[in-house]
């Protein structure tokens, strides 16, 4: 009689779909670029596309204090391309609009000020959550952002929700804005912050809310390192999960 033997093929790891969102200044940004250097994944820094559309409302004088033409903005959406680019030298991706590297620009006070205001308009969120979607839909993807797992991947596998104290938060922003620009004054940082949170919190289309699923992570006392492993054990937790359905 022949024994039969049976081959075992190792199946390929399934990947997930991992949303941060959260506060500004809680870190979401660090912390999702770590994980998806750890896990092998796509990372997208979703916060970066809306400042790129501020950005560019205030290049073409668009919006101001006291002033948003809105309509002007909303026709020039479909002329906009934005991507992320890679360099070995870099870090991290650089934001590009319409092939113009705006990664520094994008970060400054001047755009923290007015990009609440620019990501409350439904064109603009239609497409960028559109984009967003695009770019994870093969899973393996770490994106944060205020809306990720609310409203652009409402079924991810594993949902972060990232907090801290507003002080705390505000000097984490205060030290990177002292970086490029030593006249930025602190009180100015916690004001804006606050207001962003107001606004962010408040607004009709796509409030920044913690998802039901959601793991909180209150970052006001934990470091880096704490945090990151945090994040890490429940995200290996949920691919273990998904490969075992």
């Amino acid at each position: 009689r022949r024994l039969a033997i049976r081959t075992t093929h190792k199946q390929k790891q399934k990947n997930i779909t991992i949303a941060i969102d959260g506060l500004s200044s809680t870190g979401k940004s660090t912390l999702a670029r770590q994980l998806a250097e750890a896990l092998g994944y796509i990372y997208v820094d979703s916060g970066a596309m809306y400042r790129a559309i501020t950005w560019v409302a205030l290049k073409e004088g668009l919006i101001g204090d006291g002033f948003f033409h809105k309509a002007q903005l909303i026709e020039l959406l479909p002329s906009l391309e934005l991507k992320f680019i890679k360099k070995p030298e870099w870090i991290k991706a650089h934001m590009f609009v319409n092939d113009v590297d705006v990664e520094h620009e994008i970060r400054k006070l001047e755009v923290s000020r007015f990009v609440s205001s620019v990501a409350k308009l439904p064109e603009v969120r239609t497409k960028l959550v559109q984009l967003q979607q695009q770019m994870g839909k093969s899973k393996g993807v770490v994106m944060d952002g205020r809306d990720i797992g609310t409203v652009v991947f409402p079924d991810a596998e594993l949902k972060i929700f990232m907090t801290a104290s507003p002080e705390v938060r505000a000097k984490r922003r205060y030290a990177e804005l002292l970086e490029a620009d030593k006249s930025v004054d602190f009180q100015e940082v916690l004001d804006n912050l606050n207001e962003r949170d107001k606004m962010d919190s408040t607004r009709n289309n796509s409030p920044l809310i913690k998802a039901l699923d959601a793991i909180e992570i209150d970052n006001s006392e934990m470091d880096l390192e704490t945090q990151f492993q945090l994040a890490l054990f429940h995200a290996k937790k949920r691919i273990e999960k998904s490969n075992k359905n």
